[in-house]
Formats: structure tokens, C-alpha cells, sequence
């Protein structure tokens, strides 16, 4: 899928979820890996405790015990019936500040005081993006220091829609947004109307091919393999000085990215790191 993980879902299954013990830096690392092996939501608590939830149709204990031995790791495993994961959601959920840039909330919480530059309410039922997550989080940072007015701007994988919508925020004319799962292109529209961004417009789709317009700003915070699969197609949508942000990029998947990058004439101008994920900002030359 063309986002980085669901962080909370909602599903009519039943699940199993797993417990683990790990720091932070590791936690973000186990994310992604448990991702790829078909866990569909994360939640993290107190106590440096992740816990992974997956279909329990697909859940393979003796790959789970391979993967987690392969860190050091054990973990206590529970079968959890059906549930619904937004109510989960709602119950953990906290706003997020990106400094004074921008605040991300649901509807229930308080407006913030003071005030952000930009305000952002969500509500991300099944999509990815709620700006917790170090890789949102530093392509948010990333955003402020460019000027989106009347920029033509396409977010491909566009989860909640939040980098859309604060593109919107932030004067870009044209706003464009794809996804390959029908339940985020659903939720971007909810939040698109929820926030008046109503300039971005989002649709379903799995592939750049059939894009042919040209992009002032792409933005992409998916993940290492569907960046180095469309590296190519990004760059052809970028006018020449175009910007290329980059996310869902861990650590030692750096110099792949930026090898591919580099291909498609698109030079580092600008990297973030937090908790081992990485944020580049890239110019098309």
C-alpha cells in the first residue's frame, strides 16, 4: 500500500495482537519490518511497550518468533475479537505541534492555545498520517521552510491527507493527491471538507503512470521500496527546481535512496532525522 502503516484501524476480524518490550529508536524499526509481514496497526504505550495487531488469519507464529529473536526481542501474544479501533483511536489520540507551525487534532480536542500558523483536524479511521509519527512529522517540518504559494503540488500516497491539506493551508493552487486503498481516498475527502481545503483533489490509483501534469512540489511518505520502484515517475513530474520531499525512509536505507536519486538528477538539498527515519528534500535539476 502506498502509505507507511496504519497506526489505528477498524476492522470487523479478529486480531492477535503482540507485546514488546524495545526502545524507541528500535520500535520505529519493528514498525516497518512487522509492517511488511502483514501487521495492520501499531500502538504505543507507556514504558517503551509496542504492541502489533494482525489479522489472526494471518498471523504465523514461528515467523513472528524468527523475526522478533532476530532483535533479541520476545513478546506475550493475545487473540482479541472483533473491535473497534477508531473508539481505540479516540481513547489515545493527542493532538501533535509541529513547533509553532502546525497543530494536528481530532474534532473532540480543545482548539490549540496558542494558535499555529496552521490548524489541522483529522480524523484518520483506517489511513496513515497523523503527524506521530517521525516520518510525517519531518516532512511537516520540512513543508515550512517552502513557499507553497500558487505552487502546483501532488502527494502521492496521500493516507489522511494531511500533507495535502497543508499544502492547501499554505497557498498552493492546485493540489492533487492519490492512494491506492479507497477507504484513505474516503477519509482525505472527509478531511478535505472538514479543514475547507477544498482546492486538493484525491483519487484512487496504484501507479504514476497515467499522471500528466507537472508539479512544482511532489511529496511521498511511503516507504523505501515504492520510493526506489517510482523515483523515475516522481522525477517526471517535477519541473525543472522542483521539489521532491521524501519520507518513510529508515536509517540504513539511506544510501539506496539517495543512489536513486541521484539517477534521476534529484540532489540532496536538505535531510531530518528522528528516531532513525529519515526526511530529504530534494531539487530536480
Amino acid at each position: 500500500m502506498y502509505h507507511a502503516v496504519s497506526f489505528y484501524i477498524f476492522v470487523a476480524m479478529a486480531h492477535i495482537a503482540i507485546t514488546l518490550t524495545c526502545t524507541d529508536e528500535l520500535k520505529d524499526i519493528l514498525v516497518a519490518v512487522l509492517a511488511e509481514k502483514g501487521f495492520e496497526g501499531f500502538e504505543e504505550q507507556p514504558g517503551n511497550i509496542l504492541v502489533a495487531y494482525i489479522p489472526a488469519e494471518d498471523f504465523n507464529e514461528a515467523d513472528t518468533n524468527e523475526l522478533t529473536a532476530g532483535f533479541g526481542l520476545t513478546y506475550t501474544q493475545e487473540r482479541i475479537e472483533q473491535t473497534n479501533w477508531n473508539a481505540v483511536w479516540e481513547s489515545n489520540f493527542q493532538p501533535v505541534q509541529v513547533d509553532d507551525f502546525c497543530g494536528i487534532r481530532a474534532s473532540f480536542h480543545e482548539p490549540f492555545d496558542p494558535q499555529p500558523q496552521h490548524e489541522i483536524m483529522i480524523t484518520p479511521k483506517m489511513s496513515f498520517g497523523t503527524g506521530h509519527h517521525a516520518t510525517t512529522y519531518s516532512v511537516i517540518k520540512l513543508m515550512q521552510d517552502i513557499d507553497f504559494r500558487g505552487k502546483q503540488v501532488f502527494d502521492f500516497g496521500t493516507g489522511t491527507g494531511i500533507l495535502a491539506i497543508l499544502a492547501c493551508k499554505m497557498g498552493a493552487s492546485v493540489i492533487d493527491a492519490i492512494d491506492i486503498d479507497e477507504w484513505s481516498v474516503e477519509n482525505t475527502k472527509e478531511n478535505i471538507a472538514s479543514n475547507n481545503a477544498l482546492p486538493v483533489k484525491v483519487w484512487q490509483a496504484d501507479s504514476l503512470k497515467n499522471i500528466r501534469n507537472s508539479y512544482n512540489v511532489v511529496l511521498a511518505n511511503i516507504n523505501r521500496n515504492i520510493l526506489l520502484e517510482f523515483m523515475a515517475d516522481m522525477r517526471r513530474l517535477l519541473v525543472r527546481d522542483g521539489i521532491l520531499l521524501l519520507s518513510g525512509i529508515l536509517k540504513e536505507d539511506e544510501t539506496a535512496i539517495l543512489e536513486a536519486a541521484r539517477q534521476h538528477a534529484l540532489v540532496l538539498e536538505t535531510q531530518l532525522e528522528k528516531n532513525n527515519w529519515l526526511a530529504m528534500k530534494l531539487l530536480a535539476r
